[in-house]
């Protein structure tokens, strides 16, 4: 149930045709888990606590370097040193009071994905690496939690909402690691909050039902032309993970 302070907090989104109290409520009462919280998963989390979200689960370790602080927008530079996941739930805390937050201080891996998977509602994926991404999307197949992929390099995003034996899996998209991958790549902090916000608006979509999500489909984004395509994807018969789905 909404309190009046819920009322008052989200009365200009209680508004939206569709939307209404029971959408907030709805929100209020889902778990989101995030893989890392820096240039895409910060202001994805920003933006979820925003809308409403219930509560965050954040994993995300290592120490906040200065190189960081182009695109992760949860940081700040008092922080540099120490770890990121708790500067973020601070500034997260500071903005959302009554949030419920979760700070794990180390990232996706093979000891802890079933876990914290179990734990949430909702998954995103904001994760560089494809090892976290794929160790998350086999765990939302298995538990059956539908999971946000999101990406970026240079000025291209993508976002695709997976919702198992529904859509195609990660997987499906990309059955070994890309060559050539690297932990390090180009990044500007407003081509990483664009993508997060289209993550976290299909992610509305898909917790609600206030708009159809983009199930079935690759959201690609250009920022340099501000082209944003949606491309048809499909499941393959030949996937490990999905396919007796």
């Amino acid at each position: 149930m909404l309190s009046e302070h819920d009322r008052q907090t989200y009365a200009w989104q209680l508004d939206i045709p569709g939307f209404g109290e029971p959408a907030q409520a709805r929100l209020k009462e889902t778990t989101a888990l995030i893989s890392r919280v820096g240039g895409l998963g910060g202001p994805l989390a920003l933006q979820l606590a925003a809308a409403g979200i219930g509560k965050l689960i954040l994993a995300h370790g290592g120490a906040l370097r200065e190189d960081d602080l182009n695109r992760q927008i949860l940081m700040s530079r008092d922080h540099i040193g120490r770890p990121r996941v708790e500067c973020a739930r601070e500034t997260l805390a500071r903005f959302k009071p009554e949030i419920e937050i979760e700070t794990i201080p180390s990232n996706i891996s093979p000891d802890n994905v079933a876990e914290l998977v179990g734990r949430a509602d909702i998954v995103f994926d904001c994760a560089p690496l494809f090892v976290e991404r794929f160790l998350m999307n086999e765990q939302c197949v298995a538990q059956n939690k539908p999971l946000i992929d999101s990406a970026m390099f240079n000025f291209d995003g993508q976002v695709v909402p997976i919702v198992p034996g529904e859509t195609p899996c990660l997987r499906c998209l990309y059955p070994e690691t890309p060559e050539h991958w690297r932990r390090r790549f180009p990044v500007l902090g407003a081509v990483s909050a664009l993508v997060a916000n289209i993550a976290a608006l299909e992610a509305i979509k898909l917790l609600t039902g206030v708009a159809p999500a983009s199930l079935g489909e690759m959201i690609l984004i250009d920022a340099r032309t501000m082209d944003i395509n949606r491309i048809r994807i499909a499941r393959r018969n030949d996937c490990p993970l999905c396919r007796h789905l």
